[in-house]
């Protein structure tokens, strides 16, 4: 039984050294577009606007404010770009209310991308 398991243990060994793996690299089909359709882009990346939702108020990029005052600001950004994009920080001691609120505010003005994540 001995050598039965030294010859399988061999043919391991000359399998895994012989073996030539296949490299994925080479038949990934990549797009690139052609040098010729490459415009000259001048527009400057959007900013981020931080909105962050306390239990007793809002702030907009560290700035405080009111529902009014936030409502004004959003309307403001549309007005600028309605493809800004807006992080929503709701802390966990805040109303479910204040983001209902937020987001109401958003779909109002028409800006529409936006993430929302929650913070201790």
């Amino acid at each position: 039984m001995t050598p039965m398991i030294d010859v399988v243990f061999q043919l391991l060994i000359y399998f895994l050294v012989t073996m030539k793996p296949e490299d994925v690299t080479t038949h990934l089909e990549v797009l690139r577009p052609s040098p010729e359709s490459r415009q000259q882009r001048s527009e400057v990346p959007p900013n981020l606007v931080k909105i962050q939702i306390f239990a007793d108020g809002y702030t907009i990029n560290d700035k405080a404010l009111g529902i009014d005052g936030l409502s004004d600001v959003l309307q403001k950004l549309a007005n600028l770009d309605k493809t800004q994009t807006i992080l929503i920080m709701a802390s966990s001691l805040s109303q479910h209310e204040r983001l209902v609120a937020v987001l109401d505010r958003c779909a109002e003005v028409g800006l529409n991308n936006l993430s929302v994540i929650s913070t201790n």
